[in-house]
């Protein structure tokens, strides 16, 4: 009969503590992001890194050693945000005809952008010094316009005028626009927004 060897205590020792080590640091790293979160929700635009640490409740050190510098948190914060918006993204649309999709597309954007207007706009305000979040910032317009030309008829989509007024009117900026420069509701946005579309489209000369 064989005898089994046994488990190395020690080596399962060092496992177990690597695992825990790993599980602090993802612990503190999240920290760090929800901290960026809060203090950007609270109406800090652009907070320092020791703001970001005194609310993580860590210290400067461990900011910067979870991220190189405040773009590297950004960028983190960006790719949480597209993870928790894509399932609204994607879900396959209940409408039929494309015009009644652009109004269910103003619909689901508002959700989103309602969501993440704090966060883009603070973002916004440090592309100008940040050439990856203007990348970023850049990307978000393609897919923006993507977006919605995937909706809409070759005859409109090709209208660069047409195209145009849609785009701005399914885009973040009017959302920003009524909600922060108007201080409109949510509900008055979502509403001047629908109205505009429906009035732009009954116009258009388009068979669905």
């Amino acid at each position: 009969m064989v005898e089994k060897s046994k488990p190395d205590l020690k080596i399962l020792r060092e496992d177990e503590a690597d695992d825990g080590r790993k599980a602090r640091s993802q612990r503190s790293r999240a920290q760090i992001v929800d901290a960026l979160f809060a203090l950007i929700d609270g109406g800090d635009m652009d907070p320092s890194a020791a703001k970001v640490a005194e609310e993580a409740g860590v210290g400067l050190r461990t900011v910067f050693r979870h991220f190189d510098d405040m773009d590297g948190l950004y960028r983190e914060m960006a790719e949480r945000l597209e993870a928790e918006i894509l399932p609204v993204v994607m879900t396959p649309w209940t409408a039929s005809t494309w015009r009644e999709r652009v109004i269910e597309l103003i619909e689901r954007r508002a959700q989103i952008y309602e969501r993440i207007m704090p966060l883009k706009i603070a973002a916004g305000l440090r592309r100008f010094s940040s050439p990856q979040l203007g990348y970023a910032y850049r990307r978000f317009l393609v897919m923006e316009r993507a977006g919605l030309k995937g909706i809409l008829p070759q005859g409109v989509a090709e209208d660069e005028v047409l195209l145009g007024a849609l785009e701005l009117l399914t885009g973040f900026q009017a959302w920003r626009r009524l909600r922060h420069d108007q201080e409109l509701s949510a509900d008055q946005a979502r509403a001047v927004l629908i109205h505009s579309a429906k009035s732009l489209l009954k116009d258009i000369d388009r068979s669905d």
